[in-house]
């Protein structure tokens, strides 16, 4: 049998690299004396000196992306192993746990994403996704029961980005009586750059938001450091960093894995989770050369792609829950030895009548794993993963699958041992706003296996749908389910109204 000998890989010429030296070196030099004139914009001194810090971070993160391209920095796919037994635990594993060490905890929520892909304005994290809860209603009412049930004083911190800093301090006033510190600090604001030429896009530092974007949670190391939040924390005597998604409704403080961190030393734990078919996108631990790496989707060659979506090779993603130490952090940060993988992120903008093609430099919190001494990963309970992206994902949070205790969703008794059910809600639900009006109650899915709606479709009230539910409603035509209806394992299509009499 014939058989296909692997495709050589593409070394660069002695005159390539002598030509991309040279554009990087033009490209750097360039950039520099575009950054020195935005500072000049600046006329406040203490301002100035705030936006040079900022504006030498992105020359940093600037220089590194020109000579990663440059040498084609790419991990060498046949060295990539699956992480030792020692370097991914199992949760059910990890001792019992006491309260003892919730003195040494701090909570950081990542804060920095608007509520735009749903159609919301503002931040998300103020979206209602429960009983009248928003997601930091959510946040704050876990970590309050946890302080008054072990007479704690865990804080809060909110990674904010100039987004959404000014909305977040008017919503977190309503927070003041209430047993919890909460924090806010924001991240960095970076220029975008042209794609073609390399330059930044804003011409002073006051230019339109358009111009400017926030450098992904993997900015939050320099962030803390620069805020004076990570000196101020050391000084309560914080050792620990819980950091998770603000749209992680699964991400409650766990004493195990806590304490887990601090028998083991650790200075950097991830939770990572059994990956299924709707997460096959998400990042994985990896072994590159002895040492524990996150990778993404973004980092795999095209023709690896089919197998990093492997559940086989690659069983458990990234759920961004991260337990990080905060001395480890701050000495890292002093010494500039963070060095996360680039991610460059390709957005279109307008400028006048024209669609302009720009690059944002991006880095990502789990990709600093490597750096961090006996960092590994541990596997929990998917219960501990349960982002709201879409409003797919609120229909599931919002259902009789889920009841409220102490701001946490807890999964109904009679679903353990089973998978969430899939749900897919086509274009006429994407914005909060028409899925509330088409969804109005929440039907009962304790049963429900998969669900598909399109279309211009409308549940009624009490509806109950079991097994797998397919309503597809045609272009120019609308159904409408009528009150009460039990749904099971059917297909509806065609159209369907319900006259009002």
């Amino acid at each position: 049998m014939a058989t296909l000998a692997a495709p050589k890989k593409h070394n660069k010429t002695q005159s390539t690299y002598a030509f991309d030296n040279t554009a990087t070196t033009v490209a750097a030099s360039q950039m520099r004396n575009a950054l020195n004139s935005l500072a000049d914009t600046v006329t406040d001194t203490d301002a100035q000196t705030r936006f040079e810090n900022e504006m030498d971070s992105f020359f940093a993160l600037f220089r590194r992306y020109l000579t990663d391209k440059a040498s084609g920095n790419t991990l060498d796919w046949d060295k990539i192993k699956s992480p030792t037994p020692s370097e991914v635990v199992a949760y059910d594993t990890l001792g019992e746990s006491a309260a003892s060490n919730l003195s040494k905890l701090a909570v950081l929520k990542l804060n920095g994403g608007l509520g735009t892909s749903m159609g919301c304005v503002g931040p998300k994290s103020v979206i209602e996704v429960r009983d009248g809860n928003t997601f930091l209603d959510l946040s704050v009412r876990q970590i309050e029961h946890l302080n008054r049930k072990y007479d704690a004083d865990v804080p809060l911190l909110l990674m904010n980005s100039f987004n959404t800093d000014a909305d977040t301090a008017k919503i977190i006033k309503k927070y003041q009586g209430h047993r919890i510190r909460v924090k806010t600090f924001n991240q960095s604001r970076f220029p975008r750059i042209f794609k073609d030429s390399l330059l930044p896009v804003p011409e002073s530092f006051d230019d339109s938001l358009e111009a400017w974007y926030p450098p992904g949670h993997g900015d939050l190391f320099e962030a803390l450091v620069q805020s004076g939040e990570l000196d101020a924390l050391l000084a309560q005597g914080r050792e620990i960093l819980f950091v998770s998604n603000g749209d992680n409704l699964g991400a409650t403080v766990d004493t195990k894995i806590l304490d887990h961190m601090i028998e083991t030393g650790a200075e950097y734990l991830m939770e990572l989770t059994d990956k299924t078919r709707a997460d096959v996108k998400g990042g994985t631990l990896i072994n590159y050369e002895g040492q524990v790496r996150l990778l993404e989707i973004a980092q795999v060659p095209k023709e690896h792609v089919e197998e990093f979506k492997s559940i086989k090779k690659f069983k458990y993603f990234n759920t961004n829950n991260l337990w990080i130490n905060l001395r480890a952090i701050k000495n890292l940060v002093e010494q500039n030895a963070i060095q996360a993988e680039i991610i460059p992120n390709q957005k279109t903008i307008s400028i006048g009548n024209s669609d302009i093609n720009v690059l944002q430099l991006e880095t990502a919190v789990g990709a600093a794993i490597r750096h961090f001494k006996g960092a590994h990963g541990v596997v929990v309970p998917r219960s501990r993963f349960l982002p709201v992206k879409t409003c797919s994902d609120l229909l599931l949070v919002k259902s009789d699958l889920f009841y409220l205790e102490h701001g946490a969703l807890k999964l109904d008794p009679t679903r353990d041992g089973f998978s969430n059910p899939l749900i897919k809600l086509g274009s006429h639900f994407k914005k909060v706003s028409g899925f509330q009006s088409r969804i109005p109650h929440m039907p009962k899915i304790l049963e429900l296996d998969h669900l598909t709606i399109t279309g211009n479709v409308n549940l009624g009230r009490g509806v109950t749908l079991k097994g797998t539910v397919i309503i597809v409603c045609n272009d120019g035509e609308k159904i409408d389910i009528p009150n009460g209806s039990i749904l099971e394992n059917v297909v509806v299509t065609g159209k369907l109204t319900i006259l009002e009499h």
